[in-house]
């Protein structure tokens, strides 16, 4: 029988490899959730760095149990270390070291990799060293079903993210007061989200609760419905009104004001709201103030330049504006108006924060495959925004919700698929919206497709060799 005081030191090698997974997962595929927004300007770097902390960790707490599950039973055949639970400990150790090694250096290159086939392959690798090809569960109900998630799920969202922009683009934007059109269809949206994601919080049930076992799906439907519908129409007669007031308005309003903006009298105008919404249809312009910024870092204070040294990554422009080969891809996207886009920048906000819940709920998984139960990088920010695709806050937003209604209902199913695959495909989707094939950079999408295809191998290779050197090395 094993004495586990006698491994302490491979449970401590695996807590340290996990973070470095974690950290590896939060540098690549947390950009995932954020890229669109960053990208379209709706949201900063450091904001979106914020809003991931809580979304990633309420996704992972609710509905992460099950996609941990199957990354850490249905890959290989764990039967085969009965008997022998510290090879197995070491196993899933050293498999964390290789997906956590493979996925640093690929974001460190600006590769936009999928974390989940790292580990996926990572676990495979260490099951090939270990016990050979037959302790790989091959067929559907191991990596088939693995592998068949990972061509369905890019499709998948593709098609969810283009009917939502297609709803959004021909009863919204391109209709006269698309403005208006824009305030009553939020509402929509925002029941859309809530009823999704509460209906398989709820199916679920909160960790270590039964309460969920004896409930059907169809009243957890129902709750969520119900739920939803009462958040859906305070949105409307809250929040709708303002940003009535807000953006058509140009009142001085604060975040905080929307809870009581309808005993709100009229607040001062501020006219420079209408510029930075020009911004956000002309995103051209806000190169003259990044270029305004550079100059004024001369004159800074010493503390003001050190300030900046740190936050350097955090404050970088990942937008991809004065790209010139991208010139020609993003003039075949129409612009629509200027105040209906700078409507949907708050809302894909929202849209941002659901994908990062989805993204909590099944890549998070991936970092703590030993139990049952971050700065992002701005190379992958870059590669995922408009790298692709055009991307304002209109189309961001139906990339982001299509994203997350795929990953939170894969989660469901305990499906580990690519969040980094759906991603990609949802904004691929939402490009052929435009009616121009050639609206997409076909090339960024193909060098995206490839480092997919290095990834199983090379974290599988790294795994096994680590696991290798370890488990057949001399003894004393």
């Amino acid at each position: 029988m094993m004495d586990p005081h006698q491994y302490t030191h491979i449970f401590v090698l695996g807590m340290i490899f996990a973070f470095a997974d974690a950290y590896g997962i939060g540098a690549n595929d947390v950009a995932n959730s954020f890229a669109t927004s960053v990208s379209s300007g709706s949201l900063t770097l450091g904001q979106a760095v914020c809003i991931a902390i809580f979304t990633e960790f309420i996704g992972a707490f609710f509905l992460g149990a099950k996609t941990s599950d199957t990354i850490r039973s249905k890959i290989i055949s764990t039967s085969l270390f009965n008997g022998k639970p510290e090879i197995l400990m070491l196993g899933m150790t050293t498999s964390v070291a290789g997906s956590a090694a493979w996925v640093i250096f690929a974001t460190r290159m600006g590769w936009p990799v999928s974390t989940t086939h790292s580990i996926t392959g990572a676990v495979m690798g260490m099951g090939i060293a270990a016990y050979g090809w037959n302790a790989v569960v091959w067929g559907y109900n191991g990596v088939g079903k693995i592998i068949t998630s990972w061509f369905i799920s890019p499709v998948m969202s593709g098609l969810v993210s283009a009917i939502l922009f297609l709803i959004t683009k021909y009863l919204v934007l391109e209709r006269e007061n698309s403005f208006e059109k824009g305030l009553k269809a939020i509402p929509f949206y925002i029941f859309l989200a809530f009823f999704i994601n509460l209906t398989f919080i709820i199916s679920k049930g909160a960790p270590g609760s039964t309460v969920a076992a004896k409930m059907s799906f169809g009243k957890a439907c129902w709750i969520s419905a119900c739920a939803a519908a009462g958040i859906a129409a305070l949105s409307y007669i809250f929040y709708a009104s303002w940003l009535r007031r807000k953006i058509r308005g140009r009142e001085d309003l604060k975040w905080y004001h929307i809870f009581v903006v309808p005993f709100l009298s009229e607040r001062q105008i501020i006219p420079e709201v209408s510029e930075v919404a020009d911004i956000e249809s002309n995103p051209e312009k806000s190169t003259e103030s990044h270029d305004l910024v550079e100059v004024e870092e001369t004159e800074k204070t010493l503390f003001q330049k050190v300030k900046s040294f740190v936050l350097r990554g955090i404050r970088k422009d990942v937008r991809n504006l004065k790209n010139p080969r991208l010139a020609d891809i993003h003039a075949r996207a129409k612009k629509y108006s200027s105040e209906t886009e700078f409507l949907f920048e708050f809302i894909q906000v929202f849209s941002a924060c659901t994908a990062s819940f989805a993204h909590g709920s099944n890549d998070v998984a991936n970092a703590v495959v030993q139990e049952k139960s971050q700065a992002p990088k701005p190379q992958i920010m870059k590669s995922l925004g408009n790298n692709i695709t055009y991307t304002t806050p209109s189309r961001g937003f139906a990339a982001e919700l299509g994203t997350s209604l795929t990953v939170v209902t894969a989660s469901k199913l305990g499906l580990p698929v690519s969040t980094t695959h759906c991603i990609t495909g949802a904004m691929v989707g939402v490009g052929l919206c435009n009616g121009d094939v050639r609206a997409i950079n076909w090339k960024m999408y193909a060098y995206c497709f490839f480092s997919w295809i290095m990834t199983l191998p090379a974290a599988g290779l790294v795994s096994g060799l680590f696991f290798a050197l370890i488990a057949y090395s001399p003894q004393k």
